[in-house]
C-alpha cells in the first residue's frame, strides 16, 4: 500500500514539475467532464484549448485577457512569499476601477497625456485604500486577513452596484446599469493596430519583469522571503513584520486596482455590475501555478487566460455552458494542490518500507 513519506528537503524537481503534471491530471479530468456532457472528448479539448489560439485574433486576446491576471498575480505572489494571505483582490480591483473611472467621467475632455497616467495613479490608490483595511485590522488587532480582505470583496461590489444605478448611472442607457461610455482620451492607448492589444499588457509585463527583480535582487524581496520561509529567523534579525504585512497588502492592492483601471478603460469601456469576470479570485491560481514567482506569473497569466477564451470558444461552437470556464479552473486549483504535496513528500510502497525496516 502507498504512503506519503516526508522529505528531508523541498523537492526542487517537484517544485518545477507539479504545475506540469496538475495540468496534465486537469486536461484528462476535463476530457472526462466533456464526455460525460455527451460531448466528443478530443473535439471539446480542441476547442477548448488550440482553436482560440488559432484563431486570426487569438493571441492578441490572449494578452488582453492575460494582462490583469498576471497585474494581479504579481501582487498577491510577493504576499503570498511572505505568508500574507489577499483573498480580497476582487475587490481591490474594483475599487481601482471605481476610482479611476470617477474621474474618466468627471473630465472626460482632459488631455490624454494627463488623464491616462491620473487614471493609473488613481486606480493603484483606490486598490490600497481597500488593501488598507485588511492591513489596519491585522496590524493592530491581529485580524485574519483572508476573512476580512475576502467579506470586503462584496463589499465594493455592492458599492460598485450602487453608482452604476444610481449617481452614475448613464442617463442615456435606457435604465441599465452601467455609466456612459469613457472618452476617447480616457480609453487605454492601443498598442497593436487593429487588435485590442492596449497599454495595460505592456504594464503587466512590465510588473512581471520588476517583479522579480524585487524579490530577487533587493533586501525587501530577501525580507518578504525570510518572513515567510523563517518567521522566527526574520524577528530575530530584526525584520519589521508588521511594515512587511502593510507592504505586501498595499503592493497587491494597488496592482490589482490598476488592473481594474486598465479593464474598464481598454476592454469594458464603461463601469459597470460586470467588469470582472472574477479576475481577483482567478488570480490566486495564476500565483500558484506561476509557483509565486514574478516571471512564472506571466505564464500562469497566459494559461488561465485561455481558460477564459476556451470557454467563450465552447460555448459558441459546442453549446456548453459558461460554468465549464470555472470547472476547468477549479480542477486545476484542484490538482495544482494535490500535485504540490510531491514537493513536500515521497510516496513510498510496501518494499521499500520492508527494505527500510530490515
Amino acid at each position: 500500500m502507498l504512503r506519503l513519506e516526508p522529505r528531508g528537503a523541498h523537492s526542487r524537481w517537484w517544485t518545477y514539475a507539479s504545475p506540469v503534471l496538475a495540468m496534465a491530471l486537469t486536461v484528462v479530468t476535463s476530457a472526462i467532464i466533456f464526455s460525460i456532457l455527451g460531448k466528443d472528448p478530443l473535439e471539446s479539448l480542441y476547442v477548448f484549448l488550440v482553436a482560440p489560439l488559432v484563431s486570426s485574433s487569438g493571441l492578441p486576446e490572449l494578452f488582453v485577457k492575460a494582462a490583469p491576471l498576471i497585474l494581479i498575480g504579481v501582487g498577491l505572489s510577493l504576499g503570498f512569499r511572505a505568508n500574507v494571505w489577499n483573498i480580497g483582490a476582487e475587490g481591490q480591483y474594483t475599487l481601482g476601477a471605481v476610482f479611476a473611472g470617477g474621474l474618466a467621467l468627471a473630465y472626460p475632455d482632459a488631455p490624454a497625456l494627463l488623464l491616462i497616467p491620473a487614471m493609473i495613479v488613481l486606480g493603484c490608490v483606490g486598490g490600497m485604500v481597500w488593501a488598507a483595511i485588511p492591513a489596519y485590522l491585522r496590524t493592530h488587532w491581529n485580524a485574519n486577513e483572508i476573512l476580512t480582505s475576502l467579506m470586503l470583496t462584496y463589499v465594493a461590489q455592492l458599492l460598485l452596484i450602487y453608482l452604476v444605478t444610481g449617481p452614475w448611472r448613464d442617463p442615456e442607457g435606457y435604465g441599465f446599469p452601467q455609466t456612459a461610455l469613457f472618452s476617447m482620451n480616457a480609453t487605454a492607448p492601443i498598442l497593436v493596430d487593429g487588435t485590442r492589444v492596449h497599454l495595460g499588457v505592456l504594464v503587466a509585463l512590465l510588473a512581471g519583469i520588476l517583479g522579480w527583480v524585487v524579490l530577487t535582487r533587493s533586501v525587501i524581496g530577501f525580507q518578504l522571503r525570510v518572513l515567510g520561509q523563517a518567521p522566527r529567523a526574520a524577528r530575530f534579525a530584526g525584520f519589521s513584520q508588521n511594515r512587511l504585512i502593510w507592504l505586501s497588502l498595499l503592493t497587491g492592492g494597488g496592482l490589482a486596482g490598476v488592473a481594474g483601471m486598465f479593464e474598464v478603460a481598454g476592454p469594458v469601456g464603461q463601469l459597470t455590475p460586470q467588469i470582472s469576470p472574477g479576475y481577483g479570485f482567478t488570480a490566486i491560481i495564476v500565483a500558484f501555478l506561476g509557483r509565486l514567482h514574478p516571471i512564472g506569473v506571466i505564464f500562469g497569466g497566459l494559461i488561465l487566460a485561455l481558460s477564459y477564451l476556451g470557454g467563450e470558444t465552447a460555448q459558441i461552437d459546442l453549446g456548453m455552458p459558461n460554468a465549464v470556464t470555472g470547472i476547468f479552473q477549479g480542477v486545476l486549483l484542484f490538482f495544482l494542490l494535490a500535485c504540490d504535496v510531491l514537493i513536500l513528500y515521497r510516496l513510498r510502497g510496501p518494499r521499500a518500507r520492508a527494505a527500510g525496516g530490515a
